[in-house]
């Protein structure tokens, strides 16, 4: 049998849940207990002390034969109707009558025996008390017990169903761990108590006759006009920084770090609750359903089991078909536990009555209102956080629970949904939490060598950032309220800002200084009005990056015709979908020196403005679906560096008009369709670098290889089958690469080239490596890998500066190599670990 402690497991809950828990749904688990008991009583004293006891009830043959018996016959005794004989054997008619041994004379005279004699023996006693009990005995004096044990149990499930589900139970065990955390965040004490003294504040002041400050007076003084295109911010940010310590309690200016990091936790997490609670109503659906079932199941027992009390009964006649064993047809019995089980049977179903009118109740109470709003208007009235938005679906479900055990849970849980109080929360513990120290450990050095500090979602700019006199580069990436203030005039080393989906807002004095020393500002922008307007007045800027939509309807806002008073601008980097080259960005033209234009795949139609940009020395068009190289490119004549990448050019034969750009050392077409390279190409004379990778050449034109001055020449991932014998004569080339090409043969001619220091031949069809290999003294980098070669020529060793680490090849290759080879590369790049150690 179970335990009750094992048993009353099904009803427990953790105590954290116990604030969801209604007063009904509390009595409701006491009453399960109770029956849980009275069940389990009921099935112990039957399993122990249930029994019936029979006697054979005595027809007319029968007694025939005891009358004609004379009473000495008798060998068993009994008392009353209480007794039977046990040890009589039965007689047959058929016995002879002197068999019947009868006492002697002379023996003293015994007592004589009182009763019925059955003539039934212990063992046919015990068989008819069996029998008699599963035939005569009702099923339900025999099973109730166990039938109440299994509704209190399936009752007790249906309780707290809600808080085993998969799908529920996870939303509940977050939402209650959420609302307590949020009961005792020190946070909440503050926010109330601040909301306290501004009410008694602005009572001593309506009876004195004091006017008083209006709220959020800061907040609307900071914003300034929407129209406002000067940085004049400046007075509205020292307004708001003197005036706002005025309505501030001094406690809420002391939190500790611990608790103000908790209490922005706790905000986050009970945003995205809210975003995931409120989609669905399950959990009210949940609770419903259960308690429907619950007063289902209490309808049915009620029921079923009022019909049966009448049949608990104490006598029981019992006709079991044995006579054929004992001889007797008829029974009477009794059943011993007839009156305990009744009187259980009618105290369960008085425990069943009371569980149900509660189920009762709770429907009421669910469906007389709706519960799947809920409103904090109470909330509202009674603090500073007018703000605070309703709720609805399961979140409003779950505080209107919470409200029936505690209403407090409620009030102090809507602090954390006022975005009014989140802010007060950043504006408070922002600087006690971002220290100069902490701050001073995010500092890192970047790939220049420059120190460089990236903050990212914080609620502004914190005060220790100015005191970081060496930075020179500041990052701040989504932080929508950062505020540039005079103390920035700290930062001398300050050379690069970084403002990442940041309106940034900067006072008078702060904007002087970045008008004066900042020389490098990146822009990152969803929308045009995102761009602050004071960007256009740093006067002294050298570079300037704008990434975000720059062709929209409202273009005309974007605001470059100011572009003409970044008087020392010499690189505009513009990472957008643009569908021409702005005109005004022509003002820009007498000091540009390097234009990059990222477009993202829209293609870009106009581009004459380029010819006005005679100074302009280095040119980036990528993804601008050009499909053949701009004719405004030509009239360049400064150009030295042209970038054409991942464009969809197919033809150059306009690459003779090169030539005309005397300065031009720099050509990158890679990416590109291109299937053919000019004849022409040879008129490019002062290349020095040339990019075709990922194309679709087919063949080089001899005339390529009299670009004597070529030192970079990449033509990876074509379909080159030959390499001609005429890259011999480029005696300058430090960097071949030829990858991802179907070329078979490497001609010794390509080995002329003894300045060659980077040789890329992987994932060609090359079978062997020509021993003229080692001429390449010069060489450091060789990637052989994913050609058909059998070995490696021994002359590799011959290659001084070749490291291990930068022979890409198979290892079965390189072990194919002399020993003394492998270890003379093995050795050349210990020596230089060692030396760089």
């Amino acid at each position: 049998m179970f335990t009750l402690t094992e048993v009353a497991s099904l009803n427990d809950i953790q105590p954290t849940y116990r604030i969801l828990k209604p007063w009904w749904d509390v009595f409701m688990d006491y009453l399960g207990i109770v029956m849980l008991m009275v069940a389990i009583f009921a099935g112990t004293m039957q399993l122990t002390k249930d029994q019936v006891v029979c006697l054979p009830v005595l027809d007319s043959w029968q007694d025939s034969v005891t009358t004609e018996r004379p009473p000495e016959t008798a060998s068993g005794t009994g008392t009353g109707g209480n007794r039977v004989a046990l040890t009589a054997a039965p007689t047959s008619k058929d016995q002879p009558e002197t068999d019947i041994p009868f006492p002697s004379p002379t023996a003293p005279r015994q007592p004589q025996p009182t009763g019925v004699k059955t003539n039934l023996d212990f063992q046919q006693y015990v068989f008819v008390n069996q029998m008699c009990y599963h035939e005569a005995l009702p099923w339900y004096s025999k099973y109730f017990p166990y039938l109440a044990l299994i509704h209190t149990i399936v009752l007790m499930v249906s309780s707290n169903f809600w808080f085993k589900y998969p799908k529920t139970s996870s939303k509940i065990e977050h939402f209650v761990s959420i609302l307590g955390k949020c009961f005792e965040s020190p946070w909440t004490t503050k926010a109330l108590s601040e909301t306290a003294c501004e009410d008694s504040e602005e009572n001593k002041q309506r009876l004195t006759g004091a006017p008083s400050l209006p709220k959020h007076f800061s907040t609307s003084s900071e914003e300034g006009s929407p129209n406002q295109s000067t940085p004049m911010l400046a007075k509205s940010s020292v307004k708001f920084s003197t005036e706002k310590p005025v309505i501030e309690v001094p406690s809420m200016t002391i939190l500790d770090k611990k608790d103000g990091e908790q209490a922005k936790a706790l905000f986050e997490k009970v945003r995205k609750f809210r975003a995931h609670v409120e989609d669905s109503d399950l959990i009210y659906k949940l609770y419903v359903a259960q308690t429907v079932i619950k007063t289902f199941k209490f309808i049915l027992i009620l029921c079923y089991t009022s019909t049966f009390v009448a049949s608990i009964q104490f006598y029981h006649d019992c006709k079991p078909d044995i006579k054929h064993l004992t001889g007797y047809t008829n029974f009477n019995c009794t059943h011993n536990m007839a009156f305990m089980l009744k009187k259980l049977l009618i105290s369960y179903i008085a425990l069943i009555c009371v569980y149900g009118l509660v189920c009762i109740h709770t429907l009421f109470w669910l469906f007389r209102r709706p519960l799947k709003e809920y409103s904090f208007e109470k909330v509202r009235e009674e603090s500073s956080f007018s703000d605070i938005p309703d709720v609805k679906n399961d979140f409003a479900f779950l505080l209107h629970m919470v409200d029936q055990y505690d209403q407090l849970y409620s009030k102090r849980f809507g602090v954390f949904l006022s975005e009014v109080s989140e802010n007060k929360l950043r504006e408070i513990s922002l600087n006690h939490e971002w220290t100069f120290e902490k701050l001073r450990q995010h500092v890192t050095r970047n790939s220049q060598d420059k120190l460089e500090l990236h903050l990212f979602m914080l609620s502004g700019v914190p005060d220790a950032v100015f005191e970081l006199t060496d930075l020179e580069i500041l990052k701040l990436e989504l932080i929508p309220e950062a505020r540039i203030t005079a103390k920035i005039s700290q930062m001398i080393n300050l050379q690069e800002l970084h403002f990442y989906h940041c309106p940034a807002k900067v006072e008078q004095t702060a904007f002087s200084f970045l008008r004066d020393h900042l020389r490098c500002l990146h822009v990152k922008f969803t929308d045009v009005a995102e761009i602050p307007t004071w960007v256009y007045m740093l006067k002294n800027l050298r570079e300037l990056y704008l990434v975000g939509n720059l062709n929209s309807e409202n273009n005309k806002m974007i605001g470059l015709e100011s572009l003409r008073d970044l008087r020392h601008l010499k690189v505009l980097h513009l990472k957008s979908n643009l569908t021409k080259i702005p005109t005004n960005i022509t003002d820009l033209s007498p000091h540009l020196i390097k234009l990059v234009v990222h477009n993202d795949g829209t293609k870009l139609l106009v581009l004459n403005s380029l010819k006005k940009m005679m100074n302009l020395s280095d040119l980036e068009l990528h993804n601008c679906e050009l499909e053949r190289i701009p004719h405004a490119i030509f009239s360049l004549t400064n150009l030295q560096e042209l970038d054409l990448k991942s464009n969809n050019i197919r033809t150059i034969e306009e690459v003779i008009s090169f030539q005309h750009l005397k300065r031009l050392t720099c050509l990158k077409l890679w990416h590109n369709k291109i299937i053919t390279i000019p004849l022409s190409i040879s008129h490019v004379k002062n290349l020095e670098s040339l990019y075709l990778s990922h194309n679709k050449l087919e063949s080089l034109p001899v005339p390529l290889f009299n670009l004597l001055k070529l030192r970079y020449l990449d033509l990876s991932h074509n379909s080159i089958v030959v390499i001609p014998l005429e890259i011999g004569f480029l005696q300058n080339l430090q960097h071949f690469a030829i990858t991802g090409n179907k070329v078979e043969v490497v001609p010794k001619q390509l080995f002329k080239c003894t300045k060659l220091r980077n040789l890329c031949l992987g994932h060609n069809c090359i079978s062997t490596i020509p021993e003229k290999i080692g001429n390449l003294m010069q060489l450091t980098h060789l990637e052989l890998k994913g050609n058909c070669l059998d070995r490696l020529p021994a002359q590799l060793g011959q290659c001084r500066l070749l490291r291990r680490n930068f022979l890409v090849v198979e290892d079965h290759l390189f072990d194919s190599l002399p020993m003394e080879v492998k270890e003379s590369i093995n050795q050349e790049t210990n020596v230089t670990y060692a030396n760089g150690i």
